[in-house]
């Protein structure tokens, strides 16, 4: 009897993962509208050009998507907002709240840029705290700025066509807040350029004195997280040129 609750038990939970990441309402935003499969159970959450699979466990996302173009980035750029509000589709004992953050020491770090908008409904969108994780400050502010958010950009605003960057954090370094939000241990961006069947990732150390390193490959970033992003390509090929 103990045997077959264990096997109702674990189908009750693999049918509940599976509920979660359907994504109904933005699957276009998926290369070919195939979503990863993560061993993290987390809620789909969509937006107006982007979309956030969110852990209610650590309060910030699993992973974020967004489907980029260079004709995006032609035009004037939105205001930034600098608004933050805490995210009111999620009950509220799984959302992240201001005053989390507040005197914490580290930065609401962004998974989807503010940079990247090109719209003011999805640059308010961004400062959703279901898009925020603890991030180190100067880490925030510089290397991945500097070194990963802008790099990101400009190949966008080169490539020939959409590009599919996927932005997320892994491990457990503590937490900030009554709430408990989750700081984690190393950040990471998977940038996938269909045209070109290429792929590669930013991984990079949550810490205010983090060493840019040199991108890694797709297929070391899904042994890193263990998140299966089903890009249709082989998982080979580093390069950012």
């Amino acid at each position: 009897m103990k045997s077959i609750r264990k096997v109702l038990l674990l189908a009750l939970l693999l049918t509940s993962f599976n509920a979660f990441a359907l994504f109904d309402d933005c699957k276009d935003l998926f290369p070919k509208q195939q979503v990863p499969t993560s061993p993290e159970l987390g809620r789909d959450l969509c937006f107006d050009g982007f979309a956030i699979y969110y852990s209610a466990q650590d309060k910030k996302p699993i992973y974020t998507v967004q489907k980029l173009h260079r004709d995006q980035f032609v035009g004037p750029h939105p205001r930034r907002t600098n608004q933050f509000y805490e995210e009111a589709r999620l009950p509220f004992a799984e959302r992240a709240q201001l005053s989390d953050y507040r005197g914490s020491g580290y930065d609401r770090g962004h998974n989807v840029p503010a940079g990247d908008m090109s719209a003011d409904k999805s640059m308010a969108q961004s400062f959703s705290l279901a898009n925020m994780m603890p991030q180190a400050r100067q880490n925030n502010q510089g290397i991945w700025a500097k070194n990963v958010e802008e790099p990101t950009r400009q190949y966008v605003k080169r490539a020939a066509g959409d590009i599919y960057v996927y932005t997320g954090s892994i491990g457990n370094a503590g937490s900030i807040g009554n709430g408990r939000v989750t700081i984690p241990s190393h950040l990471f961006k998977l940038v996938y350029d269909p045209n070109r069947n290429s792929a590669w990732a930013y991984w990079v150390e949550n810490t205010n004195e983090a060493n840019m390193n040199p991108p890694i490959s797709y297929e070391a970033l899904m042994q890193k997280t263990g998140i299966d992003f089903h890009l249709p390509i082989k998982p080979v090929n580093i390069t950012t040129k």
